[in-house]
């Protein structure tokens, strides 16, 4: 059904979606081309909420050249007033005769609404091309939507042991300057940054985004059942992105107070079994929009995770050392049965070999 030139402007509109990789979220990440035939007319993508959207920008360096063209687009052309105007429309008014778009989009305001719109004014309208490219780009907008819940990666560093620290806890860098820097991408790709309490106590880590490329800062969030969080913690105080904490026992007004001055949002959850509740966790960050959740903490809420089948994705480092038996573990908790992961990427990143593992439901 799809040319050779289709697939050529949709590659392309793809590239250019994931040039909103670190700056969409919320929003989804998407590209437009407008050509006619092999000749491109106009390009396109959404950079951040509230802008135009890829469809607007294309349309716009197209011109009246665009009538009588065909649209490649990302995601189905949205149908409702957000902070811009509908897409769909945009394009009946500009008058191409065809749409060509990769995936529909789940949200109940669009979800089908934009290709009727386009159909309803005798455009052409044709999905599925590289359909499982842009539900890979949009990966977490997607889980939001219809998993009611953000797609969760868990970001380990390892020894060729499978060890993350010396026995004692002391802090020490496993992984290599490049691989570091390449956990800052994933950093900056998500719309959430979660630890807990004992990796601040213990490490008193920033967790922002430390890019020259421009990027949204992802919300930081601690699972702190107690509220053992110090008000001096690094993370309160680098005028980067709002830190919540999620609590089960409020503790003294006092402490409240002196988190609430240091700029932490408090929020308090319910608790399952030994710990906060993650499942109304996961609900608590899609109310505040959360996509693509990156998670970096010790062994106890990684496997905490692992343990609630929340885990969707691993991004596992391994250097190439060792730290001994009596290290610690990148998992903790009872043993489970054997889980099925799938590796979707495997590389080099400096001295280190990084792969993702993907979890088979």
């Amino acid at each position: 059904m799809f040319s050779a030139s289709d697939h050529v402007h949709m590659s392309e509109a793809l590239r250019l979606a994931a040039r909103g990789l670190y700056t969409t979220q919320p929003n989804p990440r998407v590209g437009c081309v407008i050509a006619q035939a092999d000749h491109v007319l106009g390009r396109g993508f959404h950079a951040r909420a509230g802008e135009a959207h890829a469809e607007v920008l294309a349309l716009r360096k197209a011109g009246d050249r665009a009538r009588g063209a065909t649209a490649y687009v990302t995601l189905e052309p949205c149908a409702h007033h957000g902070r811009t105007p509908p897409c769909a429309e945009a394009l009946v008014r500009a008058g191409v005769v065809r749409v060509v778009a990769a995936i529909g989009d789940p949200f109940d305001r669009v979800a089908g609404r934009g290709f009727e719109i386009l159909q309803a004014a005798g455009i052409a309208v044709e999905v599925g091309l590289m359909e499982a490219a842009s539900h890979e780009l949009n990966i977490g907008f997607f889980s939001r939507i219809q998993e009611v819940r953000p797609f969760v990666r868990v970001k380990l560093a390892t020894t060729l042991d499978g060890r993350t620290a010396p026995a004692d806890g002391t802090q020490q860098w496993i992984t290599s300057e490049a691989a570091r820097r390449d956990g800052h991408r994933w950093r900056a790709r998500a719309s959430a940054i979660l630890t807990g309490v004992g990796t601040v106590l213990a490490d008193d880590p920033r967790l922002n985004v430390r890019l020259d490329e421009p990027h949204v800062s992802p919300l930081r969030v601690i699972v702190d059942t107690q509220l053992r969080t110090p008000a001096t913690a690094r993370l309160l105080h680098d005028n980067g992105a709002p830190v919540l904490i999620v609590c089960a026992d409020p503790a003294d007004a006092q402490r409240r107070a002196a988190l609430a001055s240091a700029g932490a949002e408090i929020v308090v959850l319910p608790i399952a079994g030994a710990g906060i509740d993650l499942h109304a966790l996961m609900s608590l960050l899609v109310q505040r929009q959360v996509n693509e959740l990156h998670v970096e903490a010790g062994a106890k809420l990684a496997g905490a995770l692992l343990h609630a089948g929340l885990l969707d994705e691993l991004l596992l480092y391994q250097a190439t050392n060792f730290l001994g038996a009596c290290a610690r573990p990148l998992i903790a908790g009872a043993m489970l049965p054997v889980a099925s992961w799938k590796v979707i990427d495997e590389r080099r990143v400096g001295p280190d070999r990084r792969l993702l593992l993907r979890a088979s439901r």
